[in-house]
């Protein structure tokens, strides 16, 4: 690395600089050896850039720990051959399972002779995954965000001044909207019970109301369909 007075040299053994060009083709290259390990046939590996997720099924938990804990000794291996180290601090572990309260549901998984932390949620993609995978985390956490960043639009959004119904609607369609429909098709099953539906069918209600520019408590059809007239009338009244 050379500048205006000073020239520095470094021998480099292994990587290449963040954001380089050839970085993601050299990680490719080198992450694919691991997707390609032999793991035992109920297990799955998948993996998005550097996040890896494990999947595996058995009938019980004793299993499920046996051979969790066999695949993951050839992953450690695999690192120690690559030079790459995991986080222990960072990688957790839950068990996906529908028993009653009572049964043991505590498992031992360990990576580096380290044990790995049980949590009963991961987020993973954006997209919170729970224990007894009925979603139920994940519509409660994006329906909270989208309320607070709501509110964070209500200090220059009233009734009389403030953003206009086309900036509220854009706002509404670039942040707010994508965050309610991340990973839609994954846990869509999760709003036939109508307790995650009142979450976000709130959240509708707020942006609405700050849409339309009307009452808290104008009923929910006439703020769906007073932001929609809106909308469209604005839509078309800008259109060339």
């Amino acid at each position: 690395m050379s500048t205006n007075t000073i020239q520095v040299e470094r021998e480099v053994s292994k990587g290449c600089p963040r954001g380089s060009c050839c970085g993601p083709g050299f990680w490719n290259i080198q992450y694919n050896s691991l997707l390609n390990l032999e793991f035992m046939k109920q297990t799955k590996a998948i993996a998005f850039a550097d996040d890896l997720l494990i999947a595996m099924k058995a009938e019980s938990i004793r299993e499920a720990e046996n051979i969790t804990n066999i695949d993951m000794n050839k992953i450690s291996m695999w690192a120690r051959n690559n030079k790459i180290n995991f986080n222990e601090q960072k990688s957790k572990v839950m068990v996906i399972s529908r028993r009653k309260r009572g049964k043991n549901k505590e498992i031992s998984v360990y990576m580096n002779n380290k044990l790995l932390e049980q949590v009963k949620k991961i987020k993973y993609l954006g997209i919170i995954i729970d224990s007894k995978l009925n979603f139920r985390e994940h519509v409660l956490y994006v329906s909270n965000k989208c309320t607070k960043l709501i509110h964070a639009l209500s200090k220059s959004a009233k009734q009389q001044w403030g953003l206009r119904h086309a900036a509220l609607y854009t706002i509404y369609k670039g942040a707010i909207l994508p965050l309610l429909l991340l990973g839609a098709p994954v846990w869509i099953e999760a709003l036939d019970k109508e307790s995650n539906k009142t979450g976000y069918n709130r959240v509708q209600r707020l942006i609405n109301i700050k849409i339309a520019k009307a009452f808290r408590t104008t009923c929910n059809e006439a703020l769906c369909r007073g932001s929609g007239q809106i909308i469209q009338h604005y839509e078309e009244k800008s259109s060339p």
